[in-house]
């Protein structure tokens, strides 16, 4: 009798353990306790885009309840790598980055592995012999930007008649993803052309100032012999402008330019006609990097890569109705 009794008490203890358990988690649901907790490293802020890209993660990092630890490496890649070693140590659940160039994360990615923790990459790829490294990427399709951007320039020749237009390209951060596949995407669309010639292509690092350096560069060395700018991002283009202006040329008529991010001061300068074409990268993309990160925590497999939908924006569109843009 005395064993069932002390049975029944043990069972009594277990059952009100329990139920302090389930209060202290449904306590802790509602002090609002992250889901899980996210490391992410953004290379800098560059650009309108990138500081974008940055609020919108925070901002829906906060929506979903997802816990963030956020660095950003100021455009170097030892302090990317430095980050993800961070968060390694700290064991967050998952890891996300944008990667300022592609080659050189081998060892720091093999790190989280062993840890048993997934990384994703965020806007930028990279390049490894060893694909398991990353479970996935989320980002736009760099080539098709830079081969629609070619494409509205052959649709360009077409309306101007011209015989021969002669293309200058300011290009992103060497041997960065979206540098290579938007010179890819851009070349490959005007291949076969003959009235399109590449003079020259010349980096820009995405940076402004950089923009504005390439362009004077490019006006002493050809002069009158430019007809087409093309510039693989808004901050760069931004920083041409001035510069295509003080030479005393009019951007968007004697010089075809054309650009992609589509921030609102670009999309501005597009409606006054001093821009051509604007291809959409866009930022936002913090909603499907939560909702992949908690699929991944759930043990759930995702697609190994995600773009969104984008499009051109250009002078052959009335683009008075277009919503602010967000970045």
């Amino acid at each position: 009798m005395k064993g069932k009794i002390r049975l029944a008490a043990l069972l009594l203890a277990l059952l009100g353990l329990l139920c302090a358990c389930g209060a202290r988690e449904e306590e802790t649901r509602e002090q609002g306790e992250p889901s899980l907790l996210l490391g992410f490293s953004q290379l800098g802020s560059e650009s309108s885009w990138r500081i974008g890209n940055t609020r919108d993660i925070e901002q829906k990092a906060e929506e979903y309840g997802i816990g963030l630890m956020m660095e950003n490496a100021n455009q170097k890649q030892e302090n990317q790598i430095a980050a993800l070693r961070s968060f390694i140590a700290y064991r967050v659940d998952v890891i996300a980055f944008s990667p300022i160039v592609e080659e050189g994360w081998d060892h720091v990615l093999k790190e989280a592995r062993q840890a048993g923790i997934p990384v994703i990459l965020v806007d930028r790829d990279i390049v490894t012999e060893e694909q398991d490294l990353y479970v996935c990427k989320i980002g736009a399709d760099f080539y098709q930007e830079g081969f629609q951007a070619g494409e509205y320039l052959r649709r360009k020749a077409d309306t101007l008649g011209k015989e021969k237009l002669r293309i200058v390209e300011i290009t992103g951060t060497e041997d960065s993803t979206p540098m290579r596949q938007r010179q890819a995407g851009f070349r490959d669309a005007i291949a076969g052309d003959e009235r399109l010639e590449m003079l020259e292509s010349v980096n820009g690092d995405f940076l402004i100032s950089r923009g504005a350096e390439c362009m004077r560069y490019l006006l002493e060395k050809y002069g009158d012999g430019i007809d087409v700018v093309y510039s693989h991002n808004d901050e760069m283009t931004l920083g041409a402008l001035p510069e295509i202006e003080r030479a005393g040329f009019v951007p968007g008529k004697d010089l075809v330019i054309i650009s992609i991010d589509g921030g609102q001061k670009a999309i501005d300068i597009l409606k006054e006609g001093k821009i051509n074409c604007i291809v959409e990268c866009t930022p936002m993309l913090g909603s499907t990097l939560m909702e992949t990160a908690l699929a991944l925590k759930r043990g759930e497999t995702v697609e190994r890569e995600t773009h969104p939908v984008e499009k051109v924006f250009s002078d052959e569109q009335d683009l008075s109705s277009l919503p602010p843009r967000g970045y």
